[in-house]
């Protein structure tokens, strides 16, 4: 009888243990990133009546429950939040404690702290690449990931130029024809490029002439000039292709850097410039220069890049965030604030970028929500409160039946 005492003793504690993972997974049922647990439960070793020929066995109750951790695929949920991101697939973000010690974690409701870093809710330093100088490389060691803020783009100064346009064929000699577009120095300050052109005597010919107003240098940068060639098809044979005309800027008055703009006339090959039967006008231009911006919004993009978006329309990569790989992930040690740690069984995680080595996949602007089952947890906290009750009402018959033996005695 005292058997069967110990033994709906630990039934009691295993029943317990599993109610309390009931509950914990129920509590979380909200919680980002939230991986629910399940309990596994495992016979003791039973005991041999008479001769061991396993023929009468009494088992010796039920071990001490396993928790283990069901790393399934949570629901993604858009929240709108430009800093949320979402694991989709396997793999974990990679983060860094105040102490130093490494992290592992699903949830990607991130902020950005008083440093510029992006982390955790709880203080926990999300690790990747930062874009250095203008140059973002992830093939280094990961580190904090500098989110920009309040920031300045540098401006961009112009190098190359180009104006898609037509120019009259059957404009009379002299005829000129002009247009314009801004471009901008190593100051971000602004320059207006004309680009005049006037018809040749000789057919199939214009001269034409490109530089910015004569009073932004002295002394007065002299324009670029030249002779544009057209065949009887009307398609620029001269410049040749590969040697563009190059606009010298020098001695600018407000002192910024002289400047060397290519007019690129060929795209893949083809002209820009035409010389058909039709008014003359243009229809496209382009130049690849830009002035300070200011910084509009940060956010994380699919596959985990973070974006910085600037007055200008730029976008600049300010930043990547890196994934770790962990093959045995059920080994992991749950230290809460949704965190996870290596334990002695870990296998070695493997850092890299997401989509890559069998990692999943990163969605900026989501979350993914709890993977805890409503209906399966009240369907198991029924089972397990069954089982209390069975094996309470065991010791309750052990105790009458102990009480009847002893009453033998009387």
């Amino acid at each position: 009888m005292l058997t069967a005492f110990s033994t709906a003793l630990s039934a009691l504690s295993a029943d317990t243990t599993a109610i309390d993972v009931v509950g914990n997974n129920l509590a979380n049922l909200d919680t980002v990133g939230f991986k629910t647990s399940t309990v596994s439960f495992n016979d003791l070793m039973s005991q041999a009546l008479g001769a061991s020929t396993g023929s009468s066995q009494v088992g010796l109750g039920v071990g001490a429950p396993i928790t283990t951790t069901q790393y399934t695929q949570g629901a993604i949920t858009s929240t709108g939040n430009p800093l949320d991101s979402a694991v989709q697939g396997q793999g974990f973000y990679v983060l860094s404690t105040p102490a130093g010690a490494t992290q592992y974690s699903r949830a990607g409701n991130f902020q950005v702290n008083s440093a510029g870093n992006l982390t955790t809710p709880t203080g926990e330093v999300v690790q990747g690449w930062s874009n250095n100088g203008g140059v973002l490389t992830t093939s280094g060691p990961i580190g904090p990931i500098t989110v920009p803020a309040g920031t300045l783009a540098a401006p961009i100064t112009t190098k190359n130029t180009s104006v898609s346009l037509n120019l009259n064929s059957s404009a009379a000699s002299g005829t000129t024809f002009s247009t314009s577009i801004q471009i901008y120095d190593s100051l971000g300050n602004a320059h207006t490029l004309t680009y005049q052109f006037t018809k040749s005597a000789t057919p199939n010919q214009w001269n034409f002439s490109v530089g910015i107003p004569p009073g932004e240098a002295t002394p007065p940068a002299p324009p670029t000039t030249g002779t544009l060639v057209f065949n009887s098809s009307g398609q620029l044979t001269a410049p040749a292709p590969g040697s563009p005309p190059v606009v010298a800027i020098t001695g600018l008055n407000n002192g910024a850097t002289p400047m060397n703009v290519n007019w690129n006339l060929y795209t893949s090959g083809s002209s820009d410039i035409t010389q058909y039967s039709q008014p003359s006008a243009t229809s496209a231009q382009s130049q690849d220069g830009s002035a300070a911006a200011s910084l509009i919004s940060v956010g994380i993009s699919n596959g985990g890049q973070i974006l910085a978006q600037y007055s200008n329309g730029q976008q600049v990569v300010a930043g990547q965030l890196a994934m770790a790989s962990i093959s045995n992930p059920a080994t992991l040690v749950a230290i809460g604030d949704n965190a996870y740690q290596t334990s002695a069984a870990t296998a070695l995680p493997s850092i890299g970028l997401p989509g890559t080595g069998g990692r999943g996949n990163v969605l900026g602007g989501s979350l993914e929500s709890s993977t805890v089952d409503m209906a399966t947890e009240f369907t198991n906290l029924i089972v397990f409160q069954r089982g209390y009750e069975a094996n309470a009402h065991v010791i309750t018959t052990v105790d009458q039946v102990s009480q009847a033996t002893i009453n033998l005695k009387q």
